[in-house]
């Protein structure tokens, strides 16, 4: 029973990590809460973080719609060379 359980969890954790590219943001961010009673102040850096993890893949799942790639939002596996790829394109940009 116990495998169970522990592929059942597993897989949970795989839906909510493929509907939540931010999800270790999210849960970095309530750790934060919960460890200084919701103080929004001492827990900028994580809620400025998941804000813009939350913004950088809502701009890549827009792209991939307006270019027909699905799914719209990449699975787990892509997403560090997809993020690896924007910052590659960004800092030559910014040079």
């Amino acid at each position: 029973m116990k495998d169970t359980d522990s592929s059942k969890s597993r897989k949970i954790k795989y839906d909510q990590e493929r509907s939540n590219p931010c999800l270790r943001e999210q849960n970095l961010t309530f750790k934060c809460y919960d460890k200084h009673n919701y103080n929004k102040e001492k827990c900028e850096n994580q809620i400025n973080n998941y804000k813009l993890c939350k913004s950088f893949w809502g701009h890549i799942r827009t792209q991939r719609k307006r270019e027909g790639i699905i799914p719209h939002l990449p699975e787990p596996e892509e997403r560090e060379r997809i993020k690896a790829e924007f910052f590659e394109e960004y800092l030559k940009q910014s040079s």
